[in-house]
């Protein structure tokens, strides 16, 4: 018979099996140990994170060393490395081995891409006097063979036998209207051009359409006699896969399809030097050039204008054909949100030696990337993926960042949390930052913390207060360098560092490491410098628990902009010629004073009532409200000491809405006759005359699509127009209909601008729902 069960309890839980309510307790002591372990905070792990980012950002700077720059530099222009070229490839494989033997995780990509090379070029003057001279086309000082001739890449081939010289001055709309007031006529004529702001193509394009048969470009320099190489290609990738990367094997369009013949000029164009410019002005006769032309020219002021006497002879003979190039990255794997991405990108490939343009900022990345490594030895692994980006073929129209842009544009969209861009890091002295303006405060917080260069015991942000006296962040305007794809194309917030406003050997073969040693940065300080805020930038975007964006300053320049878009459509309306001519007198006072005027009655003026800004003045409304509640939420879950899984989801969340604000302002249909354009919400830059000094417009890197002209608070914009010579440059969409208005009827051009309008107003509407996080936009869609 079996003995019976005992009723005695069990001494422990493990000894025997507990009675139901005991099992009970436990299961229910078990959950709520879990939901608080899940849910209440832990200040020790957040306080840790915390510590640990503070230390290691102290860590970064204290690991500066000129020498080690100074070496990259001198390593990467030991020869001239043209895209496509073999010691292009070989620059490259110098970048991946440098990530690779810190230790990174480094790849290659590899396009397909059309580019542009010169085989023969040469130009003859034929005097008055019986003389002639054959005129060189290379640069004095013998540059050496290794360095390619002086060229305009993607200019056709062509030859001009007897053709009148003629000056242009800089090849912009007006001038051709001075010329043509002075009885001028510039048909079948080689025309000379000194270079201005305007794009080299655009000025080459305007030179066909008003009947020239070539152009000789010039560009004046006080230290050198170098001749500017560059582009004269319309738009930006390779043109033969325009929307769509140019894989090996994938689809690519012919050479004679419309579409591409449209991106080249339909005439001969030549870079020359300052020297071969001068012989020919001074030989020409004809009417006197215009006065305020002799102002801003530095060279010997002609006689005349032309055409000729001279006659001049010119052939130029290249090829396009196609090349590899090469991207070269390096990735550091984020610990918590792998699946999110700050890249650091500046480009490889140069005319020459490139010791400005581009490599001062690729040995900035390549010394960012040995600080790096050094620092996850000690430890350290960066929140988010870090991706350190080496593109090719930017010279020829930002080839390497755009295909590479176009083939990822989906998980770029939805993974970028910023693009940080360093093209020319050191031109000469002056700090330089343009920004899209949610990442303004973080840029001045980082220029808090390094050294200023030029200045003992002083930071970047010390002088830069002393010198500008306003803090002076630039917006991304044009496109020149290689955020033009992330922000233009993507959406993604963008940020572009640089020292100096210009440098005399641009483009030329003087761009060397004894150019830099003598004259841009001997000591190589701007260098570390540049190290510092660039490296430091990504360093918060990638570790700090909430992303660094405060669109409340965004909301503040979309609101000073609106005066100015009524401004513009008035300006229209009445003409320039009197705020002109009340600059001329009073300057920049002037300017301010007649803007300061007009700011409040010309919002519900525009072109005498017609036009409405309160589609876009009620968007930003709504924008500005979104913004706030978005920081006042991030200010929140900043200050939150303890950590939970529910805490790491709402900041997930919110950081999302913050990456993704700027997407909102791309339009599918983007800007009208540029669709490859599409954000619409480009602020503020430019209008008026260029030449007097009051065009607003950032400053640039070099001269491709503008340099510096005026630096105010209201240099606001980051987009690019479509008439180059158009005098508004703000919401570019906004600024073309205004400037296509005047050539049509009225209501005509009253309906496409208040279109644009409304575009952007939908565009800002997008932005403050996605900041909110809904998806009912009932009141904009």
């Amino acid at each position: 018979m079996s003995q019976p069960l005992s009723s005695k309890p069990a001494t422990t839980i493990f000894g025997s099996v507990p009675p139901p309510y005991w099992t009970l307790l436990f299961l229910l002591f078990l959950c709520t140990f879990g939901f608080y372990t899940l849910h209440l905070p832990s200040t020790s792990a957040a306080f840790s994170n915390v510590r640990n980012a503070l230390r290691f950002h102290k860590i970064y700077l204290s690991l500066a060393t000129n020498s080690t720059v100074s070496a990259y530099l001198r390593a990467l222009t030991l020869h001239p490395h043209l895209a496509g070229t073999q010691p292009a490839l070989q620059t490259a494989r110098y970048v991946q081995s440098h990530f690779a033997d810190l230790g990174l995780r480094a790849h290659t990509v590899e396009y397909r891409a059309l580019l542009s090379y010169p085989l023969h070029a040469s130009l003859s003057a034929h005097f008055r006097d019986g003389s002639a001279r054959e005129l060189p086309l290379v640069e004095p000082g013998g540059a050496g063979a290794e360095v390619v001739r002086p060229y305009h890449a993607y200019s056709p081939s062509g030859a001009v036998e007897g053709a009148q010289a003629v000056y242009v001055n800089m090849g912009r709309e007006e001038d051709y209207l001075a010329l043509r007031r002075a009885g001028v006529d510039v048909k079948g004529c080689v025309a000379v051009v000194r270079r201005g702001e305007e794009s080299r193509g655009g000025v080459v394009a305007r030179a066909a359409r008003e009947g020239a048969v070539a152009v000789l470009m010039y560009t004046e320099g006080e230290r050198t006699s170098g001749i500017e190489r560059g582009t004269v290609m319309k738009g930006l990738g390779d043109p033969l896969t325009p929307g769509w990367g140019g894989v090996e094997g994938g689809e690519a369009l012919n050479l004679e399809d419309s579409q591409i013949f449209d991106r080249f000029p339909k005439i001969p164009s030549m870079p020359i030097s300052p020297e071969v410019a001068y012989s020919i002005l001074r030989s020409l006769e004809g009417p006197q050039m215009p006065h305020h032309w002799w102002s801003d020219a530095l060279g010997p002021k002609p006689v005349g204008v032309g055409p000729g006497p001279t006659v001049l002879n010119f052939t130029y003979q290249g090829e396009k054909k196609m090349a590899t190039i090469h991207n070269v990255f390096a990735v550091i794997r984020g610990s918590e949100e792998p699946d999110r991405f700050v890249l650091l990108g500046n480009h490889r490939d140069a005319w020459t030696y490139g010791a400005v343009d581009p490599n001062s900022g690729t040995a900035v990345l390549l010394d960012i990337a040995r600080r790096y490594a050094l620092m996850i030895r000690q430890g350290w692994q960066p929140r988010r993926t870090i991706v350190l980006c080496s593109w090719d073929a930017e010279e020829f129209g930002m080839i390497g960042s755009t295909e590479w842009v176009e083939q990822n544009l989906l998980n770029l969209g939805s993974k970028v949390v910023a693009y940080l861009n360093v093209d020319c890091a050191v031109q000469g002295p002056g700090f330089f930052a343009g920004a899209t303006p949610q990442l303004d405060n973080l840029l001045i917080e980082v220029v808090k913390k390094v050294k200023d260069p030029d200045s003992v015991g002083m930071t970047i942000y010390d002088n830069w207060m002393i010198t500008n006296k306003v803090i002076n962040i630039q917006r991304l305007s044009g496109v020149d360098s290689d955020f033009a794809p992330f922000l233009q194309h993507a959406g993604v917030p963008s940020v572009d560092l640089y020292y100096g406003i210009d440098f005399p050997v641009y483009h030329t073969a003087f761009d060397s490491y004894n150019w830099m040693t003598n004259y841009g940065d001997p000591l190589f300080q701007r260098h570390v410098a540049v190290v510092g805020v660039w490296g430091l930038l990504a360093l918060h975007l990638a570790d700090d628990a909430i992303l660094p964006f405060n669109y409340v300053s965004y909301t503040e320049q979309l609101r000073v902009i609106i005066p100015f878009v009524g401004f513009s459509c008035h300006f229209v309306e009445k003409g320039p010629a009197l705020l002109e001519k009340k600059v001329k007198n009073e300057g920049q006072k002037g300017w301010k004073e007649e803007l300061k005027h007009n700011y409040t009655n010309l919002l519900h003026t525009l072109v005498k009532g017609n036009v409405s800004l309160d589609p876009i003045t009620a968007s930003i409304q709504e924008f500005a409200s979104a913004a706030e509640e978005a920081e006042e939420e991030a200010m929140k879950l900043r200050e939150e000491e303890r950590s939970s899984e529910f805490l790491v989801l709402k900041k997930r969340t919110l950081n999302d809405r913050l990456m993704l604000a700027e997407r909102s302002f791309l339009d599918a249909d983007g800007l009208q006759g540029r669709p490859w354009f599409k954000h619409l919400s480009n602020m503020f830059i430019s209008f008026l005359n260029k030449k007097n000094g009051y065009f607003l417009r950032s400053p640039s890197k070099g001269r491709d699509e503008g340099s510096f002209s005026l630096n105010t608070k209201y240099n606001l914009v980051y987009g690019p127009p479509g008439d180059s010579e158009s005098k508004l440059v703000f919401f570019p969409g906004i600024a073309d209909a205004i400037s296509a208005s005047t050539r049509m009827k009225r209501k005509e051009g009253e309906a496409a601008i208040q279109h644009e309008i409304w575009r952007v107003a939908r565009a800002i509407g997008r932005a403050s729902s996605a900041l909110r996080g809904g998806i009912f936009t009932e009141k904009w869609s």
